[in-house]
């Protein structure tokens, strides 16, 4: 135990004893870790209490698969779309009024609290592609602990492409933010985070080989005990930039899911809303890029629209047939995607049989350029692919 714990994390310790029930622990647990001080000494200390926090997590999500096997109602929303995008928040924040105003879906909206009791899906339609938007009811603190129906409607969040997080400006928005980034974090669900390059190769036998490990920065012991821990028992590891131990753990967690957010700050023309905003602004502007916008009156929505394009991290390709126009509409493809990827989404044997490609737009020197199966495409690129 190192000696120069807080008097806070002393509590917080006693209360994790005095714990009964898994959300008892976790929010004990999360005391400890937000209290315990952070230096080399403590290094260890702050990972067991993390790794615990994981261990926790994943035995309450046991137990709640276990009471769902019994029956109860499915909140899962099926993907449709480029991107499945969520929209979530504490309740009363405006959401179902911004999905009306998005979508043109049939909502009930109402000023008071609950008025969604399950997720409402609608499609935006925006730069020639379908985004699924899905408004979850709304979240409360606990929610990921239990408190109503708090777990699926986080497996809805995890669930889906990206998260847009619709705070109320007529109230504290610092707040709002903080419960529901709590409410993530117990979920598995890192926001704007980035997954450590850890890559690993489970493989038949051989034990465990680590390739990179002089960028772990820390004892090997523990991460032997992580991986055992982990049920990692032989496999190819190569770690490919410098991780903590911390991120080490992140990066083998197969619980957590890394999902992209923007920040919807909506009724930005109640009194007041100015001066959250730029509190809002202020506390997270540096991690979040935040859209001012009023739901009820509309303004700002196309800005939005943009936003949520970008967001979903997809790009428009447009295909062409030799000597024909480019054919609308365009396919949606992730970003990143190859030649090879727009093959096998058109039809399989443009894959199985693929010579090559010619492609006029951003992702080529001139237009009509000659290309392979791994040319990466850009956004609005015309491809014409030549099969034998």
């Amino acid at each position: 135990m190192p000696t120069n714990v807080t008097a806070e994390y002393l509590a917080a310790e006693e209360e994790y004893r005095n714990a009964k029930t898994i959300p008892e622990k976790i929010r004990a647990l999360e005391k400890m870790y937000a209290t315990v001080p952070k230096h080399k000494g403590t290094e260890k200390l702050r990972l067991q209490i993390k790794r615990r926090l994981a261990e926790l997590r994943k035995e309450l999500e046991k137990q709640r698969q276990m009471r769902k096997s019994g029956g109860g109602p499915s909140m899962a929303v099926r993907k449709e779309g480029a991107a499945q995008i969520v929209l979530a928040g504490l309740p009363n924040v405006g959401k179902s009024s911004l999905l009306r105003a998005l979508t043109n879906v049939d909502v009930d909206v109402a000023d008071y609290a609950f008025t969604t009791v399950k997720p409402i899906p609608g499609m935006m339609h925006h730069k020639d592609v379908q985004i699924q938007l899905v408004e979850v009811p709304g979240l409360v603190e606990g929610a990921a602990l239990g408190k109503g129906m708090g777990p699926q409607l986080l497996s809805v969040v995890r669930n889906a492409d990206a998260i847009a997080i619709v705070v109320d400006l007529s109230q504290d928005p610092i707040r709002q933010m903080e419960v529901l980034l709590r409410e993530f974090e117990r979920a598995g669900i890192k926001v704007n985070k980035r997954r450590p390059r850890v890559e690993i190769k489970r493989t038949a036998m051989g034990g465990i080989v680590i390739n990179g490990q002089e960028n772990i920065k820390g004892d090997i012991q523990e991460v032997m005990k992580m991986l055992r821990e982990e049920r990692i028992h032989s496999a190819e590891i190569t770690v490919k930039e410098p991780v903590t131990l911390e991120e080490f753990a992140d990066a083998i967690d197969e619980s957590l899911v890394w999902r992209r957010a923007i920040i919807i700050a909506n009724k930005g023309d109640a009194p007041g809303s100015r001066e959250n905003y730029e509190r809002l602004v202020k506390a997270y502007g540096d991690r979040f890029k935040i859209i001012p916008i009023s739901a009820k009156k509309g303004i700002n929505l196309e800005k939005l629209k943009d936003e949520l394009y970008d967001l979903a991290g997809i790009i428009r390709v447009f295909t062409k047939s030799p000597g024909e126009e480019p054919a609308y509409p365009p396919v949606a493809l992730k970003k990143g995607s190859t030649v090879m990827d727009l093959a096998e989404r058109i039809h399989k044997d443009f894959a199985k049989n693929f010579r090559y490609a010619r492609v006029w737009g951003k992702s080529v020197k001139f237009p009509g350029q000659r290309v392979g199966a791994d040319h990466v495409l850009e956004d609005g690129d015309i491809v014409e692919i030549h099969a034998r």
